[in-house]
């Protein structure tokens, strides 16, 4: 399977930008996804997460802010009230669990695409 991820940009604190995943590929064996984003000197973390069933997640930090959804083989991350500490790497995966008990808060990358650099300026 393969994931590409677009629509990072440079975007002023309080404005909005819609990230974009393509997936191709043997996409029928895809089931959750995930938006996760890494900023410099920062390990990548999960910014939200989505199951094929609709069921999301999102980490605290942007709760309310952000908005993740899927149609068909794409996914996207809707980004809005931005702040100077959402700039970071965007990067799109494709998830799994890890156990009978994870959920889709807890479920692992097992392919990435590339990364869509956001910047917000303040």
């Amino acid at each position: 399977v393969q994931l590409q991820a677009s629509g990072g940009g440079l975007v002023q604190a309080g404005g909005s930008l819609r990230l974009s995943c393509a997936a191709s590929g043997t996409t029928f064996t895809i089931d959750d996804m995930g938006w996760y984003r890494q900023a410099p000197g920062n390990k990548r973390e999960l910014v939200a997460s989505i199951s094929s069933g609709g069921r999301t997640n999102y980490a605290d930090s942007v709760k309310g802010r952000f908005t993740i959804s899927r149609d068909k083989n794409m996914l996207y991350l809707q980004l809005s009230s931005l702040k100077s500490e959402d700039t970071a790497v965007y990067y799109c995966a494709a998830l799994g669990p890890n156990g009978p008990d994870d959920t889709i808060a807890t479920y692992r990358p097992w392919a990435w695409g590339r990364g869509t650099l956001v910047t917000v300026s303040s």
